[in-house]
């Protein structure tokens, strides 16, 4: 019996492989191009995105909400669109700091500058963490909501990453997070339930 769930998941990770193989080349062709032509962050930086993490992170939070789950569609779009959204504003702080020290060149005489892309980020990640703490209950000595609360913490991820512009990186862990929260936990669920 374990020999054929073993020959189904191995069959779905070959699929899934090969269509994440075939997503990575498309996408990356594409990020060529777009960093071709819009190397700075401007609107159609932006739309992208933000275009992105909403169809993404909403896939995700549909399944939250499909099973009926603390946190749905709403709540992870939001968290999700708001870490993207502060991720592009650090951007854009940070190139206007490389613009203005590129304007003022004298000025690095007398001031020591540095621009740090991570700090906001950073705030986002905790921040997140105590968000994803509301929505774990104990009751009677059981714990529910872990992953409600792992995948409001991954769609911030996801946002981050789609802020940052690394559409490739944010596409596949959106695909990985669906394929765990999908088929590998129905694949788990019913292996538990046969023991017991």
């Amino acid at each position: 019996m374990y020999a054929l769930y073993l020959r189904i998941i191995i069959g779905a990770l070959e699929i899934i492989a090969f269509t994440l193989y075939n997503i990575l080349l498309i996408s990356e062709r594409v990020m060529r191009m777009i960093l071709a032509m819009n190397p700075n962050v401007d609107l159609n930086y932006i739309l992208q995105s933000l275009g992105l993490t909403i169809l993404f992170v909403g896939l995700i939070g549909f399944e939250r909400q499909r099973r009926n789950k603390i946190a749905g569609l709403t709540t992870h779009l939001l968290v999700a669109i708001g870490a993207s959204g502060l991720t592009i504003g650090q951007q854009m702080m940070v190139q206007d700091a490389i613009a203005f020290v590129q304007s003022n060149p004298d000025m690095l005489e007398y001031m020591d500058i540095t621009i740090e892309r991570q700090r906001v980020v950073a705030q986002i990640v905790s921040g997140i963490g105590f968000l994803g703490t509301g929505a774990i209950l104990k009751t009677n000595g059981y714990i529910s909501g872990l992953t409600t609360a792992s995948t409001l913490w991954i769609s911030a991820i996801i946002g981050i990453i789609f802020g940052y512009g690394m559409y490739t990186l944010g596409i596949s862990l959106s695909l990985m997070t669906l394929f765990v929260l999908t088929i590998i936990k129905n694949v788990i669920r019913h292996n538990v339930e046969e023991f017991h």
